[in-house]
């Protein structure tokens, strides 16, 4: 597998020759980033260009590296919805990927990675069995068993209670070690916890927001994260005003 790479995205992206923003950012190689702004700016459209997904728009700008070497193929995604297979098991879907591209499964290593979001015992089930926030642990399985070098997350645990979301971060942090990692939030809170650097999108453009200086991942009440996220969260219904 490649190293993780560092990222930088110039552009402006328009939808019927009206323009939906203009951003700026790079994505440090092998850390969190962490990209929050309000509804509609444009969070997970860039999540698309990343991907190279279609986008119902046109994006004038360039995504590189910088050695210049394409991204593609070395991406996996968790988009909002889960997108599990509902006539596959939930242990098949982990491995759709594999079967996708002709690989071996490995099925213990699916297992495993069940059984650390707490679905080991779920894994012959189909998704229609399982509740909202168990479907997201799977497709949040499903992401980390692909083992890429870059990780997209769309509101990766926006379905979990909250002991299980703190659960999930701490997992995430620690199976993602090294990869160059960027997740969508509205939660200020996560944001704060778990990002090496915190972008802020509006209509304007994008800016850096000052992460706290400890490192990820932080406690849930450690002052200096708790001071960030009172103060993002300030900043966040400002925007929205």
């Amino acid at each position: 597998m490649s190293p993780s790479p560092e990222i930088m995205f110039k552009g402006c992206f328009f939808i019927e020759n009206k323009q939906l923003f203009d951003a700026s950012f790079v994505m440090p190689a092998g850390r969190w980033t962490c990209l929050l702004g309000p509804s509609g700016v444009g969070k997970s459209t860039i999540l698309r260009l990343l991907l190279g997904l279609k986008t119902g728009g046109h994006f004038k700008g360039e995504i590189s590296t910088p050695d210049g070497q394409s991204i593609a193929g070395q991406i996996s995604y968790m988009a909002q919805s889960d997108l599990l297979l509902p006539w596959l098991s939930v242990v098949e879907n982990l491995m759709i990927g594999a079967s996708l591209r002709g690989d071996t499964h490995d099925e213990e290593r699916a297992m495993m990675l069940l059984d650390r979001v707490g679905l080991g015992d779920h894994g012959h089930k189909k998704p229609a069995a399982l509740s909202g926030g168990m479907r997201q642990r799977a497709a949040l399985a499903r992401t980390l068993m692909e083992d890429r070098p870059v990780v997209l997350l769309d509101e990766p645990f926006s379905a979990l209670d909250a002991g299980t979301r703190a659960d999930m971060q701490e997992l995430s942090a620690e199976l993602l070690t090294g990869k160059t990692v960027l997740l969508v939030t509205h939660d200020p809170a996560e944001a704060s916890r778990v990002a090496d650097q915190i972008l802020v999108m509006n209509k304007s453009g994008m800016v850096v927001w000052p992460a706290p200086e400890l490192p990820a991942i932080r406690a849930v009440d450690a002052p200096e994260t708790l001071l960030c996220q009172s103060k993002l969260l300030a900043h966040l219904r400002a925007l929205a005003a």
